[in-house]
């Protein structure tokens, strides 16, 4: 069968997991894949603002969970598949940062966002890899940051910076290791758009003529942006695309 070119990016009949949806970027995500299609499974720590979230996505379901706890990801996993029976598309997107020195930065804040940034992107995709495999496909979406490809100084945030890093290279190897048994595994890498890690930045006006000044399109990125990119990422639109990070930042990182 010969798919129509818009046909690629519908996701219909599929289950998606998205995590860290009950605000941002995380929310928008939900929105998108839902719009195309698939019974989306949200996940955050906010029970009210995920309850809030899938009234409004017909079919969605809300699992509130800590997913710097490994208990947590498990039984996210677990409800998934004893309610759908597979895992389809996984967007690995909660996350933490903070700006701070690194000179101020202690040791908790590190552990903390390597945990929550890292590890638990590993052990979500790890979870989720069995049902994939089992079907002969799946997509990993992991979201990481323009940051982790440079560094963000003036914007002091190091545990942020090595995290996203790590999961960029962690995308690669996973993508290496399962691209024979049907799952693709890439990285969304945003550049500055409103969130509640940008929260204020959008509305200062030191933080906005930094971002004009260094990025060649001068201004921070709308919600709507990142929908292409993810759709491609998630959809049989990228079906020869794996281990492969997708910066969508203005042209930031171009430089």
């Amino acid at each position: 069968m010969t798919l129509q070119p818009l046909d690629l990016f519908r996701l219909d009949d599929t289950v998606s997991i998205v995590t860290g949806a009950s605000s941002g970027l995380g929310d928008r995500f939900a929105r998108v894949l839902h719009a195309v299609g698939s019974t989306v499974v949200v996940v955050a720590r906010r029970a009210d603002r995920l309850s809030s979230l899938v009234e409004q996505l017909p079919g969605a379901v809300a699992i509130a969970a800590d997913l710097s706890s490994s208990d947590d990801r498990e039984r996210v996993v677990a409800e998934t598949l004893e309610r759908f029976g597979r895992v389809d598309v996984l967007v690995n997107n909660a996350g933490i940062g903070h700006k701070v020195a690194v000179e101020d930065e202690d040791l908790d804040t590190f552990r903390q966002a390597m945990e929550l940034n890292v590890t638990a992107i590993w052990h979500l995709s790890k979870l989720c890899a069995p049902s994939m495999i089992a079907t002969g496909a799946g997509s990993i979406v992991n979201v990481a940051s323009m940051l982790g490809h440079i560094g963000s100084t003036p914007v002091k945030q190091a545990h942020y910076c090595a995290s996203k890093g790590a999961v960029v290279n962690l995308t690669r190897e996973l993508a290496l290791q399962w691209a024979r048994k049907g799952i693709r595994v890439n990285a969304l890498c945003p550049g500055w758009f409103p969130s509640e890690m940008t929260a204020g930045m959008d509305t200062d006006d030191g933080s906005q003529a930094f971002i004009r000044q260094m990025s060649p399109i001068p201004r921070m990125g709308h919600e709507h942006e990142l929908d292409g990119a993810l759709l491609l990422l998630a959809s049989r639109a990228s079906t020869f695309l794996t281990g492969q990070s997708l910066i969508v930042d203005g042209g930031w990182t171009a430089r």
